[in-house]
Formats: C-alpha cells, structure tokens, sequence
C-alpha cells in the first residue's frame, strides 16, 4: 500500500520539517497489523516527494479477528494492496505531529499554504459510485483531481469495487491534507479493519474540524466513516451542526436583514431576544436556562437584568463553549459570578437541568433531525420540565418574502426543516398535552398580513 506526497513550495524540502521526517533518512514504524516505512524518493529545493509505503502482514491483521468477519476475513485479500483505514491508521501514527500541527523548529510552516500533490496508486471505490464520488468528496475542499480506472482481469469474479489510480492537487497546509485524506480515504473504500465505537465519533469530529461541517457531502462521508451506525452516525452530525451554530446565527440573521430592508433597527434576532426576555420578566421567573446558547448573544440580555439571578448556557459546540468562556472573564464580577456555562446535548436527560424557572430555545429546534424530536421533548418537557419554557422557530410561509431566497429553499444550509405556522402550532399542542402545559403561539418580527411573522414563539407554560 502506497502514497505519495509532494510539493513545489520553495524551498521544497520545508516538507521534511512539517512532516518530522528528514529527507536523508528511511524510517520504519512497527503497526499491529504490518510496517510502515517513510522515505523521500527526491528531495531537492525546487521539488521534495514523500513517500509512505505499507507492508501488510495478512496473518497479523486476522490474528485479532477470530470471528472471521468482513475484510479480515480472508488471508490473502485486497486490504494488503488498496488504500482503506489501514492507511489511515498508518498517517495517524506516522505522521502525528503534522496531523496535529505542531512543529516546534518551523512553527510558521504550520499554516503555510502551499501546492500539495497526493497520489494514490491504488484506491477501492464501491463499482457504481466510481470516480464520481471520488470528486464529490474531495473537489468541494478545492482538489484537482485525477484518476485511471485500473482493469481487472475478465477471468476472474466480478468485484463489486472498481479500482483506480488517483492524483490529488490542491494548495493547502499538510495539516489539512493529511486530515482529508485520513478520513475520506475509509469513506472511498467503504470498510474498515476494527470495531466501530463512540470513540470513532470524537476522531471523526477532531479529524473533520473546520471542513467537514461545511462539505455538502457531510451526511454521506460520516454515515460511510462509522460504517452506518446510525446512532453514532446521528450523535457525529449533531455535533457537527452544533458546531456552526455562531456562523449560522450570524448568516441567517444576515439573510433576514438582506431581505427585510426596512427593518433596520433592532435586527430580527435582537427581536427574538427582546421578546424572550420580556416573557421571562413578565413571569417573575429568576432562573433561566439558555439551550443551545450558541455565541452567547441571550445570555448577554439576560445578564443585563438584575431579575434573573441564575443565568445558564448549555451548548454542545465545544469551540462556542471556549469562545463563551473567554468573554465570561471579561464581564464585570456582579454579572460572572450570576453565569453558568455547561457543555451538553438536548437530546440526553441531564441532572443539571432540572429545578429552573425557564428554558430559552432560541432558533435551535430547526437545527435538529426530526427523527431527534422525541428525544427532545422528552429531555426538556418530560425530564428538566421547567415551569415555564419559550421555544422560537422560522416560519417557512414568510420565506417567501425574501426576494434572495429561491423558491421552496429553507433560511439556511443547515436546517433541517422549517414549520408552516399550522406546523408549529400542532407540534405545540401535542407537546403541551403529553407534557403538562398550557401553550400560547405568538409571532416574532413585523407581520405580514398574508404570510405571518420571520420568526414564531411556541409560550409553554406547566398546568400543574
């Protein structure tokens, strides 16, 4: 199994720097299933090649498979000879550092762009989706790509993979190269050689920051990573959209305001959050929860407010929670010592929930898969059931209004689904019954007579 990766950056031999791997040397690095070697086949400052080479020891990759299963199935098979995650696992542990980004003599290096050529000899791509797939994962990250079908000899069965040769060309760090080729490499092959778990999730979402939640193809390459386990599956693009949620506030609030001119002062969203925050003081509610917090636009009006005594953002975005977490220092001590922040899920039953006035969730339902819903109903009104609870969505008829916005498209790339009004209020309703609330449907934003309001807010208030 072999890849190659070159650069005409000058000086070209920079690579070695990035890479840890000094061009004048062959490396060789034990696997539990074979050897990798690193070596460089020219190295000069107008061009430098890697190369990875990967000798597969057949016996050692089935030892650890005793139920005789998948790709480990056989002792002579095509794994020893076609990129898949054994190549994978090979980067990560070779190439550590590099995929990390730290590199300690060049730091800058780290993140100079630069022309990058991959080649792949030999890469497995299920027969029907061919080189088209191959450009749909890697053209939209910016790759020139290449590729020679490889013929397979008519005597034999056929195979339902099709074989190819590939050339990569993209101006990028190594970094990114390197986390590209990581994770959609297994995702060309469609297979790999160990047990998928949660633990594939973290290395998916470490593996895929800063690209893979804007690949147009996210969906299919974290269902073909963790093999379609879908509960892994759905937890890994939870988090995924979770983690755009700034960018998304952000965009769409900038795409309402495109399309609603006149609306100048306040914004739509600085909208929805007035008309939060003046439901909650109407309440007399003091302890508030902030759901999906995203960049913390709320939890700023909250604060503002000496009645809300407990102010808490939960938010499954890890990057949102860091940024959250270094404006909280900069706030005056009377409103930080009144703020919480926690890294968590709606869609799992959690402790900290619980014994609160009210929950805000502001422009996040959309973002969940309807098939997570229930999930959701159970965790916010079954389980943490605060007594008051104010849920605010898009209304889909007012889409219409948005001269920038195609026809039947949603307010963003990222929602899953918008709700008609009638949409929203029977979802409410039903929740309201099976829960144990009173709710009230109240439009957010100016109001067309035709078409409603931007934005709708789902009044939950406990019958008990």
């Amino acid at each position: 199994m072999l890849m190659t990766l070159s650069t005409t950056h000058t000086p070209a031999t920079d690579l070695g720097f990035i890479l840890h791997k000094h061009p004048d040397r062959v490396q060789q690095f034990e696997l539990p299933f074979g050897s990798a070697h690193v070596f460089y086949p020219e190295a000069s400052p107008e061009l430098c090649r890697v190369a990875l080479l990967l000798e597969v020891d057949p016996v050692a990759l089935v030892r650890g498979n005793p139920g005789g299963q998948g790709m480990l199935s056989q002792y002579v098979n095509d794994r020893p000879y076609v990129a898949s995650s054994l190549l994978s696992v090979a980067l990560g542990a070779v190439f550590s550092s590099a995929i990390a980004g730290v590199c300690k003599k060049r730091p800058e290096l780290v993140e100079q762009h630069m022309p990058l050529t991959v080649e792949l000899p030999v890469v497995a791509v299920r027969a029907k989706a061919g080189l088209g797939l191959v450009k749909s994962l890697f053209e939209p990250l910016g790759y020139s790509v290449e590729a020679t079908s490889i013929e397979l000899d008519p005597s034999q069965t056929v195979s339902q993979y099709a074989y190819l040769s590939i050339r990569l060309s993209a101006n990028l760090t190594v970094k990114q190269l390197l986390t590209h080729i990581y994770v959609l490499i297994p995702v060309l092959d469609n297979s790999k050689h160990y047990w998928i778990g949660q633990d594939e999730v973290s290395k998916l979402l470490r593996k895929g920051d800063g690209w893979l939640a804007q690949h147009p193809e996210r969906e299919l390459i974290t269902l073909r990573y963790l093999r379609y386990q879908k509960s892994l599956a759905s937890t890994a693009l939870e988090q995924l959209l979770q983690a755009t949620a700034p960018e998304i506030v952000e965009q769409t609030e900038a795409a309402e305001e495109a399309a609603t001119p006149e609306i100048r002062q306040p914004s739509l969203h600085t909208q929805r959050h007035i008309g939060i925050v003046q439901r909650l003081k109407a309440a007399g509610a003091q302890r508030i929860l902030d759901l999906g917090c995203g960049e913390g636009k709320l939890l700023r009006e909250l604060l503002n407010d000496v009645q809300f005594s407990t102010v808490v953002g939960m938010e499954l975005s890890t990057r949102s929670l860091a940024i959250l977490q270094q404006r909280a220092e900069r706030l005056p001590s009377h409103q930080r010592q009144r703020l919480s922040l926690l890294h968590g899920s709606l869609l799992y039953r959690d402790q900290r929930l619980k014994g609160f006035d009210a929950a805000a969730i502001v422009e996040v339902l959309e973002h969940l898969e309807l098939g997570h819903l229930p999930a959701f109903e159970q965790t916010i009104f079954g389980f943490a059931h605060p007594k008051l609870v104010l849920v605010t969505t898009p209304n889909r008829e007012y889409n219409q209004l948005f001269p920038s916005l195609p026809a039947d498209q949603l307010r963003h790339r990222d929602h899953r689904f918008e709700w008609t009004r009638a949409e929203f209020a029977a979802w409410a309703e039903r929740v309201a019954a099976t829960y144990n609330y009173r709710v009230t449907i109240e439009p957010l934003g100016p109001e067309d007579a035709n078409h409603g309001a931007p934005s709708q807010l789902g009044v939950f208030e406990d019958a008990t």
